[in-house]
């Protein structure tokens, strides 16, 4: 299978990761990726880049030429889930500006208030119109119930979000093969397609997919509900392209 995009990625100025943009941008170009998405994790994360960084995104480029490989460059935001009404950690007049934006459940940006209110909050985060992405919702320690929340992601038109390092036996989330495979499951009964992410914190983890092929290979997951194979069917979910 021919993956085309890795949406969810981290640069130095997430506090917790080491490469620059450009060496992302350099790194993905080699891999023949035709998208690339850099999502630096929002100011309530510790460590984390102040607001003015996403405001000022304007100003970097978004294509590039690498030999034969044409990438575009998405900039966004990793949000950060604060609360049961699904608020994020930066206002609306910044997300807007952003191409591409994840939201995602944090243990150090979210105290779990147990199955029904974390529910609540990733339902009301699919629910903001800025908001494309639901980012690895797969971690024991802040449980979910899958299947309203893979029927609203449906209803609402937005991506869920498999996470490759999440699937890593020496990360340090919990649980998260069994619940995609809950997850998964749900997915292909209601037809709700996901995209998959390398969450890569480092350059040579972009586009490396291979925990999340094993799982795929385990469930029986359909092709046909891999976004990651289609730049245009991918643009269909993001709002900065619904926008034009």
């Amino acid at each position: 299978m021919k993956y085309l995009l890795d949406t969810h990625t981290h640069t130095i100025a997430s506090g917790h990761a080491y490469n620059t943009i450009m060496e992302m941008v350099e790194e993905a170009s080699k891999k023949g990726l035709k998208i690339l998405g850099i999502t630096d994790h929002a100011p309530t994360m510790p460590g984390s880049c102040h607001e003015f960084y996403f405001q000022n995104l304007k100003a970097v480029d978004r294509e590039y030429i690498e030999q034969e490989y044409k990438l575009e460059l998405l900039l966004g935001a990793e949000l950060n889930i604060l609360d049961e009404k699904g608020r994020v950690d930066l206002p609306k007049r910044t997300i807007k500006g952003l191409d591409v934006t994840i939201a995602s459940l944090h243990k150090p940006c979210f105290s779990s208030a147990g199955l029904e209110k974390n529910t609540e909050a990733v339902i009301a985060a699919l629910k903001n119109p800025y908001i494309d992405i639901i980012g690895h919702p797969d971690d024991s320690r802040i449980p979910i119930i899958y299947e309203p929340v893979v029927k609203i992601a449906k209803e609402e038109g937005k991506l869920l979000e498999v996470n490759n390092s999440s699937l890593n036996p020496k990360g340090y989330r919990v649980g998260a093969k069994e619940n995609y495979k809950i997850m998964l499951e749900l997915c292909k009964k209601y037809k709700q397609p996901i995209v998959i992410d390398s969450d890569a914190h480092f350059k040579t983890a972009i586009g490396n997919f291979s925990n999340v092929e094993a799982l795929f290979s385990e469930v029986e997951f359909p092709e046909e509900l891999i976004i990651n194979t289609s730049v245009e069917r991918f643009k269909t979910y993001i709002q900065k392209y619904k926008k034009k």
